[in-house]
């Protein structure tokens, strides 16, 4: 940005790098060029400063379809003055007092563009439906504007280069645009759905997997558990067989070995009987040939074995006179009784 410094009847320009001053006194140019600095008389003075920078234009303008649709387009232009001095003479670009510029050159030139653009795109647009400008118009009217702004005679007559034309946007009314995207958003919906729904059937479908894999292990864990309950039942009855086997076993042992007890028993108690015989069969034998006061007399020492112990006796003559009378006959008695069991 220019600056200008003020003196009594003179004043001072300081000028800044991208920006192109004119110094027209009385109608000659005195001082023209970028960065100039020089003193000048404001009461026979005009200053003119162009911009030397690339200058960005953003335009929007509406335009009809063949179908009768009204779309919008954005555009934006770039563009520089390569002839400072014919647009100082045809555009505003005069500097203020504190050295400031006037906005009347830039919007001149906003105008003339915009205008430009306008009656191109609108001739093109009003050629094609509106389908057609959706689907190509961005690239169709960068090319058309870029040529035809170009080309232009009057931009380059003013000093004015177009740099290059950036069609932003082509779109219909809201309403418009909201119906033609209508098919594309149920369609996007119902490959959402359709989505949802593949993962809903491949979820299902995975928790019937799991399902069954559950089920099979219950019946694999029944049958394990049938076969464990069968092998259990055989176990206990073979081991109740095994055990009343064994005990059978331990019977039958013990019967046999009661019975040869027994028979033992049997054959040691015929013995002792048969022993027991044979002696008292002996006895009887002996005791056959004896007289009977011998016989009463060995009854008599039996029985006196048995007896309870006798502390007093008492012997009365009867008693006494009997008793010496046997002993006396028994020793001849038994002399002749004795005598056939020697022979014998």
């Amino acid at each position: 940005m220019a600056t200008i410094k003020r003196y009594p009847w003179i004043n001072h320009f300081l000028g800044s790098p991208t920006g192109y001053v004119v110094h027209l006194q009385k109608g000659d140019v005195r001082h023209q060029g970028v960065g100039q600095a020089f003193w000048f008389r404001p009461a026979a003075s005009v200053l003119s400063e162009v911009p030397m920078d690339d200058q960005e234009l953003p335009t929007l303008f509406h335009a009809i379809t063949r179908d009768h649709q009204d779309v919008s387009v954005q555009a934006n232009v770039t563009y520089r003055f390569n002839d400072p001095v014919s647009v100082a003479s045809r555009l505003d670009f005069a500097l203020q007092p504190g050295g400031g510029a006037t906005t009347a050159g830039r919007e001149q030139v906003a105008t003339i563009i915009g205008q430009l653009c306008q009656s191109h795109a609108i001739d093109q647009i009003a050629a094609t439906t509106l389908a057609q400008s959706l689907e190509r118009g961005v690239s169709e009217l960068r090319g058309l504007l870029t040529g035809a702004l170009q080309a232009d005679g009057r931009l380059l007559s003013t000093g004015i280069e177009i740099l290059g034309v950036q069609v932003l946007a082509v779109r219909p009314e809201a309403d418009v645009e909201r119906a033609l995207q209508t098919p594309v958003r149920e369609q996007l919906q119902a490959e959402a759905d359709r989505a949802v729904y593949e993962r809903r059937a491949v979820a299902v479908e995975r928790e019937r997997t799991i399902s069954e894999n559950e089920m099979a292990s219950k019946i694999e864990l029944a049958a394990r558990r049938e076969n464990l309950v069968a092998q259990e039942g055989a176990n206990a009855r073979r081991e109740a067989g095994e055990q009343a086997a064994a005990g059978l076993i331990r019977a039958q042992a013990e019967a046999e070995r009661q019975g040869i007890g027994a028979t033992s028993e049997a054959h040691q108690l015929k013995l002792v009987g048969e022993a027991a015989a044979a002696r008292e069969a002996a006895a009887m034998e002996v005791y056959k040939g004896m007289d009977q006061a011998t016989l009463l007399a060995l009854a008599f020492r039996e029985a006196a074995a048995s007896l309870p112990n006798i502390n007093n006796l008492t012997i009365t003559p009867d008693l006494l006179s009997g008793a010496l009378a046997g002993l006396f006959q028994a020793p001849a008695a038994a002399g002749q009784a004795v005598l056939p069991a020697t022979e014998r």
